[in-house]
């Protein structure tokens, strides 16, 4: 498959702009228009991620202007070909909005939120839902299967069920109440399991190999990358096409920040942005950081690690799918990673709700804790300007941040 030919496109005619998936680790090339988990050869079986046809003067930013606010108004760059197929409830188009006192407590002048709590479903999970089940109905897809921590199954539960799918979701049984029981209101399989989510999935990677079910777990499955890519790109528009010195980012998985790190990628391209970075910053619980254990010990792969129970259920992923991904792009982009403690977290939560009067989830907490200790550090400086993406709504975490509070 890595001498694909891509014959002349009438691009203009055409919804995506997508031209095939590319092995992130080693460069084979695999067609869209087929069903794709991850890279098939064994010695590689990394993430595949989607490439596009990105000539500057393809389409310019004033395009941008009339469509609605949601994140099909990039929809050349998602990989949709029909608009058809897509399957949304309104997700994308999230505030950014400077922080009025926390600014003041930690010497930063500008420091800012993005918050996906008011996506469907409450989380940053729908963007990437809607995107892979959008494409799983162009492909003919009719049943799917997911671990999840939590947000992730309940968005494959509503975008899946909005699409007419069979979902099966698969949790650890200390996942909080309010999302197992939103996974089953929207009428999906809910399989509680005795472990953490890497035991889910490997259960979800054993029964899908059956051949009955897609899988849809984080990052081998193409196309949740690209739902979450557009976080990126609309953080360009906001900020006037010109990008932060710092994004700070909840790292799980890991799709989101491998997403903000794609679509500037894709923006420079495209010629819309130049080829300024920001330093993206993983942040992690001390319960489980892989990643950042990893980091600093300039490996190229992490180990799993799992010390149990955190009150932010999304940073409870002993090992990323694309860890090798991931600390590239930190290498690379002179990125940092760290980790906070569930007391730091919990602290954090309080304070940001006192102070902002918002109730980010968990995850999102983690960052103004990783940020105070960045900044006495002195790996930020007071004059730069400081994105911290909280992914979800505190509201669908009410049993860990109250165990927290007796941390």
């Amino acid at each position: 498959m890595a001498n694909l030919e891509h014959p002349q496109q009438d691009l203009k005619s055409k919804n995506s702009f997508i031209l095939h998936l590319k092995c992130s680790g080693c460069g084979t090339l695999y067609p869209h228009d087929a069903i794709q988990n991850f890279c098939l050869k064994p010695e590689c079986q990394e993430t595949l991620v989607s490439e596009y046809n990105l000539t500057p003067g393809q389409i310019s930013k004033a395009d941008l202007q009339n469509r609605p606010n949601n994140m099909w108004r990039y929809k050349e760059f998602l990989p949709i070909n029909d608009d058809k197929n897509i399957v949304s409830l309104g997700e994308g188009g999230t505030p950014l909005f400077k922080a009025n006192r926390l600014n003041k407590n930690i010497g930063i002048e500008e420091v800012y939120w993005k918050d996906e709590g008011g996506n469907p479903t409450g989380s940053f999970k729908a963007r990437g839902m809607s995107t892979a089940i959008s494409k799983a109905k162009e492909l003919g897809i009719t049943k799917v299967a997911i671990p999840t921590a939590g947000n992730a199954g309940v968005a494959l539960a509503a975008y899946g069920t909005r699409a007419g799918l069979e979902v099966h979701v698969f949790m650890p049984k200390e996942t909080p109440d309010q999302h197992k029981r939103e996974v089953k209101y929207y009428g999906a399989q809910l399989t509680e399991i005795d472990g953490n989510i890497g035991d889910c999935g490997k259960l979800v990677a054993e029964l899908c190999a059956k051949g009955e079910w897609f899988n849809m777990s984080t990052l081998k499955e193409p196309y949740r990358l690209e739902g979450k890519k557009t976080m990126g790109y609309e953080l360009a528009e906001q900020l006037n096409w010109e990008l932060p010195d710092v994004i700070l980012y909840p790292t799980g998985g890991g799709t989101g920040l491998i997403g903000f790190w794609k679509a500037f990628n894709e923006l420079e391209s495209l010629g819309w942005i130049g080829s300024k970075r920001p330093r993206l910053v993983a942040v992690q619980s001390e319960n489980c950081n892989g990643i950042v254990t990893a980091f600093h010990q300039q490996l190229v792969k992490s180990e799993a690690i799992d010390r149990g129970f955190t009150i932010a259920n999304g940073l409870r992923v002993p090992k990323s799918f694309a860890d090798k991904l991931i600390l590239k792009i930190l290498y690379e982009n002179n990125g940092y990673a760290i980790s906070v403690s569930d007391r730091e977290i919990n602290d954090s939560l309080q304070e940001v709700a006192r102070l902002e009067g918002m109730f980010v989830a968990p995850e999102g907490a983690a960052l103004w804790a990783a940020l105070k200790r960045l900044k006495a550090e002195n790996r930020i400086q007071s004059h730069e300007k400081v994105v911290l993406i909280n992914t979800g709504t505190g509201y669908k975490y009410l049993e860990n941040i109250f165990v927290g509070e007796n941390i």
